[in-house]
């Protein structure tokens, strides 16, 4: 039985920035991220990268404001390889280590994989802010009316992982 090369995961670097930028065009539609109102600029954020035989297959990106992190993005651009949750690890890690009591995010009502994949790794709902994108698509306008999987895309939903 082959051994499947495990994914190394490293901390962003100013060499990454291009490669950053790209990702977030193409699975965010946009360089900018919007979460609760606020827009970040996903390439100028702190975050981990994944990586396959040198090659890049995945990326988390996130913000620490006093106690807190929040996990701005993540891509997993290889699926099955559990990426994703290596990336994850890699931010709760930081956020321990900065001494953040909470880790939170923002997805969208639509976005029933990621709903699952945070539950399933300890995060839970802590609240739904009902029709918060249309003030967001004011910001970032390539957000669509209606997700691949049909659901019209309104609500934010706010997840979180204590950390203490």
């Amino acid at each position: 039985m082959m051994m499947m090369e495990q994914p190394v995961i490293k901390p962003v670097e100013q060499a990454d920035r291009d490669w950053i930028r790209q990702v977030s065009i193409e699975h965010w539609a946009s360089e900018i991220v919007v979460t609760r109102s606020s827009v970040y600029l996903v390439e100028e954020q702190p975050g981990f990268i994944a990586y396959l035989d040198s090659q890049r297959v995945g990326l988390a990106t996130y913000r620490i404001e006093f106690n807190l992190c929040e996990l701005l993005t993540l891509n997993s651009l290889v699926p099955g390889r559990g990426i994703g949750s290596l990336l994850l690890e890699a931010v709760e890690s930081e956020a321990k280590r900065l001494s953040c009591k909470r880790i939170w995010l923002i997805t969208t009502n639509d976005n029933l994989e990621a709903l699952g994949f945070y539950q399933k790794r300890g995060y839970s709902i802590k609240a739904i802010y009902s029709n918060a994108i249309e003030k967001s698509r004011r910001l970032k306008p390539e957000i669509p009316l209606i997700a691949e999987n049909g659901i019209p895309i309104r609500d934010e939903m706010e997840l979180e992982k204590l950390l203490v």
